[in-house]
């Protein structure tokens, strides 16, 4: 039985890890089912590299923002210079941004700051915000449902893996959650029942390659292709099987990326 395709919501397609085989990466991406990525410009200046990666591959699709771990280095992006990336026909996103107190506490204002500006431009464009959450649950929150009060925006949780209590905010809000490898963990129980009692309409599955590699990969290079065994787990964590999981996941992603969608349907 052939399975439905796939989309790794998330990936880094640009980053050096790829350099020399980035067209037999997506090659095996095509091969796995995975017929869709969104990789993601975590960096303004890398913005051009990583928009001609999604002009060179039809399954390629392609999001910028400033990283929060990067937001205190790089020079502040404005909701004007985001909005003017939306208008290339295979940008589908905004970010990602976020906030991360784990490895970078000490620039905690200009993330939130960053933060809100991307914010601003995902209601604007009326583009998907990919967030990045780490040690950060009740600023995170409260940002989002600030920004949400000042009017509405839809928004998917990358790589999921905080709180309960983070994931019972973002779905109140209407946003979706990512499952990256890091659920196929043996040890990620918790975050699995946190899945389990999300709407099967709000998940979403990514690899965020070159990072985070869901066995049998663990421990070495991350890669679009190994979305399937997430979805694998993830199948299992909704009692279904694995071609429904695929189904629902894919059909969760054009309803939040409805651009990418529209451009695959024309």
């Amino acid at each position: 039985m052939t399975l439905p395709d796939l989309v790794d919501s998330h990936c880094h397609l640009d980053f050096a890890d790829f350099d020399g085989e980035r067209d037999a990466v997506i090659a095996r991406a095509i091969e796995a089912g995975v017929t869709r990525m969104v990789t993601i410009c975590t960096r303004m200046h890398n913005e051009p590299r990583v928009r001609a990666i999604a002009e060179t591959h039809p399954q390629v699709f392609y999001a910028a923002g400033i990283h929060p771990m990067s937001a205190a280095e790089e020079p502040p992006v404005t909701v004007d210079q985001l909005v003017a990336l939306a208008a290339h026909p295979k940008f589908v996103g905004i970010g990602e941004s976020g906030l991360d107190y784990h490895y970078t506490p000490q620039s905690a204002p200009i993330q939130q700051a960053s933060l809100r500006v991307h914010i601003d431009a995902a209601r604007e464009t009326g583009l998907p915000l990919i967030i990045h959450a780490r040690a950060a649950d009740d600023d995170m929150a409260a940002i989002l449902t600030e920004g949400y009060r000042n009017g509405p925006y839809s928004c998917v949780m990358h790589c999921f893996s905080s709180s309960a209590a983070l994931a019972r905010a973002a779905l109140d809000l209407g946003f979706y959650l990512s499952m990256s490898g890091i659920a196929a963990f043996p040890k990620s129980g918790e975050l699995r029942d946190i899945f389990a009692d999300a709407p099967l309409d709000r998940v979403l599955v990514e690899t965020d390659s070159p990072y985070l590699a869901p066995p049998p990969h663990r421990g070495r290079r991350n890669e679009p292709a190994y979305v399937a065994h997430t979805a694998k787990t993830g199948a299992m964590v909704y009692g279904l099987s694995e071609a429904a999981f695929r189904a629902a996941t894919s059909a969760n992603f054009d309803r939040l990326f409805a651009k990418a969608a529209a451009w695959k349907a024309a």
